[in-house]
């Protein structure tokens, strides 16, 4: 534990450690590998993952918050989560994913924190809509409706979906991260959307 905390020693940057070190022979692995062998222990192969998913759960935890004031945390705390659970994970290659929910767990406890805080005074008709029970159980129920559905889509369409929607990559940049053509890329992301659409009908 005390190594995985000394990952995130930099505060506000939650991989910051990470993105000063050189290039390591993992960054190539697949999340299988990299998976399976931080389960073992191997936190070269765990800080191949935070540098490879942090930034996007960063955007998924500010999107879900509302702001980035506690975004570093959150993500810091579902990493540690991560380092402690990796054993429990049965599939490696679906580690992305569990990463997300992992985040989207941890993002909706901090929204019902923020509740459970607010003055009893204020806790009227004055109180911020998006702090009612109601409005978090929703948040809560429809991230993890999307977080089965994504987790359903076939694997590209995910990492496509994913980077464009919550990273905000460009088409060319995701291209580029996928060694995908472009068109490649605007079929994915429309058959990804498509799903989406369908899967998520109850929630627009």
């Amino acid at each position: 534990m005390r190594n995985i905390l000394e990952l995130f020693a930099q505060g506000g940057d939650v991989s910051g450690k990470v993105r000063e070190q050189v290039a390591s022979p993992l960054d190539a692995a697949a999340d299988q590998m990299l998976a399976d062998r931080a389960a073992d222990g191997d936190l070269r192969a765990f800080e191949v993952l935070v540098r490879r998913y942090g930034p996007l759960m960063r955007v998924y935890a500010t999107r879900v918050l509302g702001s980035n004031d506690e975004t570093d945390d959150v993500v810091q705390e579902s990493f540690i989560t991560a380092w402690q659970q990796l054993g429990t994970l049965e599939d490696g290659s679906a580690v992305k994913s569990w990463l997300m929910r992992i985040v989207g767990r941890k993002s909706i406890d901090r929204l019902r924190a923020r509740r459970l805080h607010v003055n009893i005074d204020d806790t009227d008709a004055s109180a911020p809509e998006c702090r009612a029970p109601h409005v978090l159980a929703e948040v809560e129920s429809e991230t993890e409706a999307l977080a089965r559905v994504l987790a359903a889509l076939p694997v590209d369409q995910r990492r496509c979906w994913t980077l464009r929607e919550l990273a905000e990559y460009s088409y060319g940049d995701i291209a580029a991260e996928l060694n995908l053509s472009l068109s490649t890329v605007r079929g994915l992301l429309a058959r990804a959307r498509k799903t989406l659409l369908r899967q998520m009908e109850d929630w627009r």
